[in-house]
């Protein structure tokens, strides 16, 4: 059975970091891996992937020693089921506005006591070859990242209520979806209220994360771990971009 490394780094209050991945591809998943990123969301709620493709994601996570999370489309009990038996080490839940619906994820993410996740005894179990169904759902329960997203207007008001339910461990504040729920305002007004409700999550008791970071703004990202943040996430082709897009500038100023 592995150690969610993510999770316990959480638990350390230090901060860890996570490539969005949007399409099938697990040579990028061995990538961030190997380069020493802490975690990877594989995206199926914006990306095309089904579970068997997530399950081959998730062997290349762990060959490379890396956390392999699932941003999943729903909230449904059978979603995070399928998702989690096919052995990621967390759930990433959008769009959680109220904390009846935080619940209701972080007790169907976990077995009993802690909830009522549908009894297993496959690949995330490594087969119970090692232990038993009853001691590998403890090991499962104490692994598991509940991270819920608190991405609209309606969310932050109801913060207070997400923040007190047990079994959420990250709070994920994005900046896409939150914009839109203000309005569509100017973003330096968006970050603003993004590092105020990062305060708030931290002193909450909860590790705070921060999505929608552009790769040309590392100093941004770096802000909101000065705040409090300590899950930050970053899109693989907004990486790319900016490699593709530096290298080609540098090769043409080197033949000027």
């Amino acid at each position: 059975m592995r150690i969610n490394t993510t999770k316990a780094k959480l638990a350390e209050d230090k901060p860890v970091f996570g490539g969005i991945i949007g399409s099938y591809s697990p040579e990028l998943v061995e990538l961030f891996g190997a380069i020493g990123y802490d975690f990877v969301m594989i995206d199926c709620e914006h990306g095309p992937m089904g579970v068997d493709q997530v399950e081959n994601m998730v062997r290349a996570a762990e060959v490379f020693g890396i956390t392999p999370l699932a941003r999943i489309p729903d909230h449904a009990e059978t979603t995070i089921l399928r998702f989690l038996d096919r052995g990621v080490q967390g759930v990433i839940v959008p769009h959680v506005s109220s904390g009846a619906e935080a619940e209701a994820v972080a007790k169907a993410a976990r077995y009993y006591p802690d909830g009522h996740r549908g009894a297993s005894s496959g690949r995330a179990h490594d087969y119970n070859v090692q232990a038993n169904r009853i001691e590998s759902s403890k090991w499962i329960n104490a692994q598991i990242l509940v991270v819920v997203m608190a991405e609209e207007t309606v969310a932050i008001d109801n913060l207070d209520a997400i923040l007190s339910v047990p079994g959420v461990d990250v709070v994920h504040v994005a900046a896409n979806d939150l914009t839109q729920s203000m309005g569509n305002p100017e973003p330096a007004q968006v970050r603003r209220l993004m590092g105020e409700v990062v305060g708030r999550i931290r002193a909450g008791g909860k590790a705070a994360g921060v999505g929608g970071n552009s790769p040309n703004d590392p100093s941004g990202a770096a802000r909101f771990i000065t705040l409090g943040a300590r899950f930050v996430t970053i899109p693989a082709l907004g990486l790319l971009r900016r490699g593709a897009e530096a290298f080609r500038s540098e090769v043409e100023a080197a033949l000027r």
